[in-house]
């Protein structure tokens, strides 16, 4: 087993904080929906953000790392902005930017793979392929939410992502992301 690099380090630490800020995003961001079936829907999904927290700080425990106090404190300020942002913004917004950056991750996640290959997380290539699945259910969802919204077609313009554009090439039922 070859020794790890510091960009993955370093992008195992960027997720384990990302995903506390997105789960405390989402908590505001389910608060903030009319309907019980999307509130349990974004809730389920804030329920998957902590599991995926839980499996990196795992992934950084075999590697001998702790997490970045830094990244800590500045996700921790991201997710609750965001959280209290949920409740002024409307509800467009919430669904488009979650589904974008939910798209985003998955690539984190299949790079997370590659650079793993031949190291002490070999092991863990199974665990972060279904991440990376789950992400990608994730983007789907809020896609689903937002495609249909007269605002689409103008952030689909300025962000380039939105019905038919993907920031990954993941497939739900593909199993092999790497």
């Amino acid at each position: 087993m070859s020794q790890v690099p510091d960009n993955l380090r370093r992008l195992l630490q960027l997720g384990y904080s990302a995903e506390r800020a997105a789960a405390f995003a989402y908590r505001g961001h389910a608060a903030s929906v009319r309907s019980p079936d999307e509130q349990q829907h974004i809730l389920k999904i804030e329920a998957e953000e902590w599991q995926h927290r839980d499996n990196l700080h795992r992934m950084l425990n075999a590697i001998g790392a702790k997490p970045s106090r830094w990244l800590e404190f500045k996700y921790h300020c991201i997710g609750k902005l965001i959280s209290g942002s949920c409740f002024v913004i409307g509800y467009f917004m919430p669904m488009y930017f979650a589904g974008r950056l939910e798209s985003g991750n998955v690539n984190e996640y299949v790079r997370m793979i590659e650079l793993s290959r031949g190291t002490v997380l070999a092991n863990e290539h199974a665990c972060m392929i279904e991440m990376a699945r789950v992400e990608k259910e994730h983007e789907l969802y809020f896609l689903s939410c937002a495609s249909s919204h007269w605002m689409m077609p103008l952030f689909q313009r300025i962000f380039g992502w939105g019905p038919g554009v993907s920031y990954n090439t993941m497939s739900v039922d593909r199993v092999d992301a790497a």
